[in-house]
């Protein structure tokens, strides 16, 4: 019982180890979590004592983990390559972490991803330092050789020490949406400053905030609060704008009424409201798609790269013609041109666009690229074959206590041993790669896995580089929800938790 209340503790609710270990009715608050949660377990087992903070702290929760962490390393021991993820974050504490992730593809044909660690990272933020770092971890972890790439965002120390420690870096795919999109925001900074200006009036006055709900109510629409941008994710930008827009009747009817000494919006800025939202939901749905963890996402990359660029172009028309909006417009595909102009010839990109079997050559604009992506993948199956082939033949000829070669076969076995034997890796991969290219696509909604899982045999040394290929991640996103989480933890009211304890 004590292993799943720590569980709750750890990962359900993120409650505290104890508030208090007085468990006194008279002190029940019915606000804190704590306390109800104490009062559950009380309810469910009147007998049963609650460990207290100690025992958890110093006992159960290092248990817990290092069961946990000898599970996992057994698991990604097994694994054939691996992708990296990392970032790094300071908390509100001033204590700076840093968080490295890990995917791979399991023995199920599974996407895999796992936190290698979490840690209060002192030194100064170095390439030298953070290489080490990197290093260290895999070395714990031992998949220094495993490694195939590593994602972060564009920073140069990061983006430095990932070259120190000798692995491939790619640039986070949500992160450089970021900068394209907040740097086409600056054309509307006016208007998004006006709504930014409403919405924090509203959402800090009561009597606003109270007029706008009934507004809503009178309205029938549903009583949303107006939602706060932050000023280093685009998106959020975008949830305001929409969640603004959506609201436009209530809004001005609210503001007329309390009349607050804001400037007002223009029916033209209305507009522009409008349209950027329309504008913006594609990136956003991009930006989801791509930052998941549990699902193949290298090898959209280049899909989603160039569907970008085509839909900003098609949107020229279908917008208003303001000229802030115009110039939005303008920036994003001047932008994406400059940073994707060349995202076919990202070699780990296009390889694993190529073993995807939703996609395959149709995802590129650039036969040739496509052509070398397929002969540096052969060429790459024709080793990982040869090896598995070297290992198999070794077992073949090894002789068996138990078996006993009859005379019947000995002239034949002999006559046909060189033919049975010699074997071409190259040609052999040349014919895999043509057989699996000529194969039909799959449905863009199937798993890529699950079909390679199907075929493995049928094309054992292209499954093997796809391993290494279709468990790259598009973005560093799994480390920065690492933070999230953690941010919730550390709150105002445990500031004072060692960043051991995290």
């Amino acid at each position: 019982m004590a292993s799943g209340i720590l569980h709750n503790i750890c990962k359900a609710r993120n409650l505290p180890l104890s508030d208090d270990d007085d468990d006194d009715d008279d002190d029940y608050d019915e606000n804190d979590d704590a306390d109800r949660f104490r009062r559950f377990v009380k309810a469910l087992d009147p007998s049963y004592v609650l460990p207290n903070r100690k025992t958890i702290s110093n006992t159960l929760v290092p248990q817990l983990y290092n069961k946990i962490k000898e599970e996992l390393m057994v698991k990604v021991s097994n694994a054939a390559a691996v992708c990296l993820t990392t970032d790094c974050w300071t908390s509100r504490t001033t204590t700076s972490f840093m968080a490295v992730t890990c995917h791979f593809i399991d023995e199920d044909f599974t996407l895999s991803s796992s936190l290698l660690d979490c840690f209060s990272f002192t030194d100064r933020h170095t390439a030298e330092n953070l290489a080490v770092e990197l290093k260290k971890v895999c070395e714990e972890w031992k998949i220094t050789n495993k490694v195939v790439a590593c994602v972060s965002d564009n920073a140069s120390n990061i983006k430095a020490a990932i070259r120190k420690a000798e692995w491939r870096h790619l640039p986070c795919f949500a992160h450089t949406l970021n900068l394209i999109v907040r740097e086409s925001l600056k054309h509307i900074q006016e208007t998004v400053t006006k709504v930014k200006n409403v919405v924090e009036y509203v959402n800090r006055s009561t009597v606003a905030t109270e007029r706008l709900k009934a507004t809503q109510k009178q309205m029938g629409l549903e009583e949303l609060r107006l939602k706060q941008d932050v000023i280093t994710r685009w998106n959020s930008t975008y949830y305001m704008l929409k969640r603004f827009w959506l609201q436009k009747e209530a809004i001005i009817a609210t503001l007329a009424l309390v009349n607050p000494n804001l400037p007002t919006l223009t029916l033209d800025e209305w507009d522009i409201i409008k349209d950027v939202c329309e504008i913006l939901q594609p990136f956003e749905e991009v930006t989801v798609e791509m930052s998941a963890e549990r699902y193949v996402t290298a090898s959209k990359v280049i899909l989603m790269s160039r569907g970008l660029q085509k839909v900003v172009q098609r949107l020229r028309g279908a917008v208003t013609n303001h000229g802030p909006v115009m110039a939005m417009i303008d920036s994003l595909a001047e932008d994406m041109q400059r940073r994707f102009h060349q995202i076919e010839h990202f070699r780990l990109y296009s390889e694993a666009t190529l073993l995807d079997p939703r996609f395959k050559q149709k995802a590129f604009h650039d036969a040739a690229v496509a052509d070398e992506a397929a002969k540096s993948i052969t060429a790459a199956a024709a080793r990982a074959w040869s090896s598995t082939e070297e290992q198999t033949q070794a077992e073949r000829t090894a002789p068996s206590s138990s078996e006993q070669v009859s005379s019947i076969w000995k002239d034949f076995d002999e006559r046909v041993s060189d033919a049975v034997c010699i074997s071409n890796p190259t040609s052999t991969a040349m014919a895999a790669m043509r057989g699996y290219l000529a194969e039909t696509l799959i449905p863009r909604t199937e798993d890529p896995l699950a079909w390679w899982k199907s075929r493995q045999t049928i094309y054992e040394g292209l499954t093997a580089v796809m391993k290494r290929r279709l468990c790259i991640v598009a973005t560093s996103v799994p480390s920065e929800r690492v933070f999230s989480k953690t941010g919730q933890i550390i709150s105002e009211r445990r500031n004072r938790l060692s960043p051991n304890k995290m």
